[in-house]
């Protein structure tokens, strides 16, 4: 939850314009629909990265060139960065430390970070470790890709029988190597589609810009969710976002460019002559790829509340949960006894004597139910979808309030 706030939090730029999710946007699968994305003092040098299942990548380095050894370090990167967030520290830019003083003085943090780590003190660490966890979170399993796995038994090399004849074809000759096949599963490994750690430069290689040219890249983004189900595209393709569509992917990647300057491109993407490959795959061939990589579009990343912005429009935000978390406090002065907990279907709710609003959230913070409360009040939960929910007293006579967690099974 810390690190969700955080991501969308504008506060993390030098000018309050920017934040996380200004270049990687839920709707887009964590993309940008732009080529560069505008940062504080000008456009980013690379197109910005889907964040689709980063925790399930086997390669643990992060940004094209693989420059961040860790999530952790990456995250703050950008905040860093003159041109992206503007916490650089040269320039003129305010540093990470100045940072910490503006988030330590807003009242949210000051109850968020007790809650994530025991004790208000922000670091830097402590601001890695909370955005990476969010980062982590994100994750898309609900594709038609799974749906036809879990029909074979997880063998995705059987034909799926929730694909028509065109869609298995493409897994066929994304699957297989050459000269059968185009081979793309020898980078980007099923079942989750990340990049090979190994590989190196895929033959893309002018800058975002068009200025020259860029032999550093070698990471690549989980393949999930390249582009939506329904052949939506989550903004153009490669680091330099130099394609529009699948098929110009799949082009290139039947005939890789001879570039000159590029000693970096991966052995893989050779022919046997020692050049750059050309696969000679039949247009429909090429259609049947494309046609399979739309099959690893989820559905629920796009609008699952939990990666969704917190703050309202006009960006205030209510944190919920009063002392959930903290260790080590005073007894509240209200005491909330909830019997079944965990429950299914119903949940007496009993109080210290009194006159209390009871609130009945979710853990996103939507109110599902609310009513007066004396002694106690039964709940009945066999309308609402399993999770965690909040159930909030606050006397109707002080300030008081305090609140427990409701789990309904």
């Amino acid at each position: 939850t810390l690190g969700r706030v955080l991501f969308y939090d504008k506060s993390l730029s030098a000018d309050n314009t920017i934040s996380c999710s200004s270049c990687h946007q839920q709707a887009f699968a964590f993309s940008d629909p732009a080529v560069q994305s505008p940062g504080v003092a000008g456009l980013t040098g690379r197109h910005s990265m889907r964040l689709i299942n980063a925790r399930f990548a086997e390669e643990v380095h992060f940004f094209w060139d693989e420059r961040a050894a860790t999530l952790e370090q990456q995250v703050t990167q950008p905040i860093q960065d003159h041109i992206e967030m503007g916490y650089s520290g040269i320039n003129g830019d305010p540093d990470i430390n100045d940072l910490i003083d503006v988030l330590s003085g807003i009242d949210y943090y000051q109850q968020l970070f007790p809650f994530a780590f025991g004790d208000a003190t922000i670091t830097e660490e402590r601001l890695q470790l909370a955005l990476a966890q969010f980062v982590r979170s994100i994750q898309s399993f609900d594709s038609r890709f799974d749906q036809g796995m879990a029909q074979v038994n997880n063998d995705f090399t059987a034909p799926f029988p929730n694909y028509s004849t065109h869609e298995n074809h493409g897994k066929d000759f994304f699957l297989d190597p050459p000269p059968n096949g185009a081979g793309c599963a020898g980078c980007h490994r099923p079942p989750e589609f990340d990049i090979d750690p190994l590989s190196l430069n895929n033959g893309v290689v002018p800058t975002a810009d068009g200025s020259g040219f860029d032999y550093t890249n070698t990471r690549s983004p989980s393949l999930r969710d390249v582009v939506r189900s329904n052949g939506a595209t989550n903004g153009p393709l490669m680091h330099n976002g130099a394609f529009p569509t699948l098929l110009d992917v799949v082009e290139h990647y039947n005939q890789v460019p001879n570039h000159a300057g590029n000693n970096n491109l991966d052995p893989r993407l050779l022919g046997p002559n020692g050049l750059p490959q050309n696969l000679n795959l039949s247009p429909g061939q090429k259609d049947a790829i494309a046609s399979f990589l739309r099959t690893l579009g989820g559905f629920n990343v796009y609008t699952d509340e939990k990666w969704s912005d917190p703050f309202e429009p006009d960006g205030t935000i209510e944190i919920i949960g009063g002392n959930l978390g903290i260790y080590d406090l005073a007894r509240p002065e209200i005491d909330i006894d909830i019997v079944p907990n965990p429950t299914q279907d119903q949940a007496l709710i009993s109080v210290t004597p009194g006159k209390y609003e009871l609130r009945l959230t979710d853990s996103s913070g939507r109110l599902v139910y609310k009513c007066s409360i004396q002694d106690e009040a039964s709940l009945s939960l066999g309308h609402l979808s399993s999770g965690t929910y909040f159930v909030m007293i606050e006397s109707n006579s002080s300030a008081t309030k305090t609140s427990k967690k409701l789990i309904k099974n």
